[in-house]
């Protein structure tokens, strides 16, 4: 996360949105990058636990150790992406409720 240097702001002096999100468009790892990855990588765990089962089953291989590690590994990342997604729900639902 980059964070900018506070200017120092005027008495009278207005700030355009498109100076500020000129500013806020910064390439780079931002929440969105972040959630994608994870996404991405509780997909590719999902993915292996299930290619390790379907070959376990098909007597390919007989490590019945290994898969059971990946399957509990797929089982664990996806509760966690569950409770972040609750979570921002939550905030967002926090928000919302904010009265201005």
């Amino acid at each position: 996360m980059q964070l900018l240097p506070l200017q120092p702001v005027q008495f009278g002096e207005t700030i355009s949105a498109a100076q500020v999100s000129k500013k806020q468009q910064t390439p780079g790892a931002g929440f969105e990058e972040a959630l994608k990855k994870s996404i991405e990588s509780v997909n590719a765990t999902m993915q292996e636990s299930d290619e390790l089962s379907r070959g376990l089953a098909a007597g390919e291989h007989g490590n019945i150790h290994e898969t059971m590690i990946a399957i509990e590994k797929s089982s664990i990342s996806f509760r966690m992406m569950t409770r972040v997604q609750q979570k921002a729900i939550a905030a967002y639902q926090d928000m919302m409720r904010i009265q201005l």
